[in-house]
Formats: structure tokens, sequence, C-alpha cells
């Protein structure tokens, strides 16, 4: 297969933090509707809030699954510690049940704001109209929560959708409209599933010659990554796949890990394409091996901070706070690795 150089454009600085995730809570508009879309704000470089100092803050994260994730939560214990934010931290392990346990318990410990990352979309109203009765406001920040717009305060997350159509129009730019694709999902059910498979596929249905042969979940982690590619190479399938394009670098990371065990070269004789953009990945461009991955920020600690002070002060935010993610691959990678934070 041919594979023409792509310039690509970049839509957003690398190291500034920004009120970021990927998604948007089901009941607004769809992602990418912009109307419903208030920029990020900029917070790098701040002084502590006013109000930070003592906050009491519940934050239920979904787990450690990624190298995404783990730098959204030291962005968020960090900028805690930092503002002097009391923070009530649980790790959910994957699990949407140790989530509502953990979001019962900042309930009954009378927190002043309740933020979570949703392991997956559906299932959080009854818990969150507890929260709502006890009048602690809610953050869902990364993933979005398919509830009603009064039982959250406002979402702090990327645009899902758009990273997967960005992904989808670079593969179309890249293998000039036709290749056989792998395709490595996340947590099914979860929002950046759901919507990168569906931008994706909006994207790469311009294209006839781009075909979906192949879609199963690598649970967003390394190990399944490379465990789903191994099972799929030695199926008659994984003998015509020439694309692999992964939820998530670590999916992508660990894709690689198994073409090459092989014998084929990651990068050259499949192409691969994911999306998070953390440090491992741009070292996997920069050594040839990933193609190109789409940004999504992780880093969403200073934004929360700010959400929750302004909560607790009565104010009232958008329902709906984006950031505009960028897209990088090889020809740019070497440049651009010294700017990671992540």
């Amino acid at each position: 297969m041919k594979i023409d150089r792509f310039a690509v454009s970049l839509f957003a600085t690398c190291g500034i933090l920004l009120s970021s995730g990927c998604g948007g809570p089901a009941a607004d508009k769809p992602a990418g509707d912009k109307p419903t879309d208030t920029p990020a704000p900029t917070t790098a470089g701040t002084t502590a809030n006013a109000g930070a100092k003592g906050l009491k803050l519940g934050f239920a994260q979904v787990g450690a699954e990624s190298g995404w994730r783990t730098a959204n939560t030291e962005s968020i214990k960090s900028e805690c510690e930092k503002q002097g934010v009391d923070l009530k931290f649980s790790d959910a392990q994957q699990k949407q049940e140790n989530q509502i346990k953990a979001i019962r318990s900042f309930i009954a410990q009378g927190v002043d704001v309740i933020a979570f990352s949703p392991v997956v979309e559906t299932g959080w109203a009854p818990v969150l109209q507890e929260a709502k009765r006890a009048h602690i406001p809610v953050i869902v920040s990364d993933r979005r929560a398919d509830v009603p717009d009064d039982l959250y305060a406002t979402f702090i997350g990327s645009d899902f959708i758009k990273e997967g159509e960005m992904a989808g129009e670079w593969l179309v730019k890249k293998t000039g409209g036709t290749a056989n694709i792998a395709e490595l999902t996340g947590t099914p059910g979860s929002a950046p599933a759901n919507d990168r498979a569906k931008g994706f596929r909006t994207a790469i249905g311009k294209a006839a010659g781009l075909k979906i042969v192949f879609s199963q979940t690598g649970e967003f982690t390394r190990t399944k990554g490379k465990e789903v590619m191994e099972a799929l190479l030695k199926s008659p399938v994984g003998n015509t796949v020439n694309v692999v394009f992964a939820h998530n670098d670590d999916m992508a990371l660990g894709a690689i890990q198994a073409i090459e065990a092989t014998g084929k070269k990651p990068g050259k004789d499949i192409v691969v394409l994911s999306i998070d953009g953390i440090k491992d990945g741009f070292k996997a461009m920069v050594d040839g091996k990933l193609n190109c991955s789409v940004e999504c920020n992780p880093l969403l600690g200073p934004n929360i901070i700010d959400a929750a002070v302004q909560l607790k002060a009565g104010k009232t935010l958008p329902k709906r706070t984006v950031v505009q993610d960028g897209i990088f691959d090889q020809s740019v990678a070497a440049k651009e690795l010294p700017n990671r934070k992540y």
C-alpha cells in the first residue's frame, strides 16, 4: 500500500492546560454543535483561586487503565495540593458500582462539590438525584454521563466525536482511501468508545475503499490491546489488515508489540493510528512505529478546581466546556516530544 506523507495541522497548543476531557453530556446537543460549546479557559500559570483553600472536593476516578488516566489523576491531585483543596479521592478500578459507592460516600461526608469521570454513560441518575437532594453540585469530567441537565452543574471535556473524525480524515489522506482496518475500541458503553467509533466511521464513510474488517475492545489498556492484536494476527482476517485504529495510545502500543512479534514492521507494513497524544505515543512516532495520534489533553486539574470554586460560590457555569484537540503525525513528533507533559 502506498502511503503519502500528510502535513498535519495543529488545532491546539500542546502545553496549555485546558478544560478538557472527551465528550459532552448526552442531554446536550451532539458533539460538534458549536453554539453549545464554551471555549476552555486557559489556566496555566494562574495564581491559586481565593476560594480554593479548604474547599472539600470528592473525585471519583475511573481507574488507572492508561498513561492518559494516570496523568489525569496526577493533574487533579497536584492541583488540589497546590491550592489547598481538601480532596477526597476514589479509584473505581473501572467498575461503575465502585464509583457510585464513592459518590454516596462523598454525599455522606458533606463535601462542597463532587466531580467524577463516568466509567460508562448510563446508570447515573439515581445517585446524582441523591447529590441534588443534598444540594451538592456535580462536575462531570472527561467522559459524559447520560443524565438530564438538572443532575449536573457542568461538563469539562473534549469532543470525542470530533477526535474520531480527525483520525478518520487523516487516514483517508494517508492511505488514499483504500485499506482494511482493524479497530481496537475502548471500554464498552463508555463515551470515548462510543463517540470515537462514531466520528471515525463518519469520516472514513467518505472513502468507499476504507473498510473496518475487525472491531474488538481492548479495554483502553496496553496489555489487552496486545492480546487482541495477537489473536487477530493469527486469524485469516489478520492477514488482510494493513491499518490499526486504536481508541487510545496504550492499546496502540500493545498492538505494536504484537505486530513486531510477527516480524512485521508497525508504521510501515501496518499503519497504526490512535488517540490521546501521550509521551509514549510520541516516542513510538519518533521511532517510526506509530503513524499518528490525535490529542486528548488529560491535564484537567486546574479547570476542575476553578469550576468547583465557582460552584461553591453559587455561580452558574456553562453546561459544557470543550477543548479543541490537535493531531500529530511522524513528521512533527520529534519536534513536539519535548513539549509533552504526560
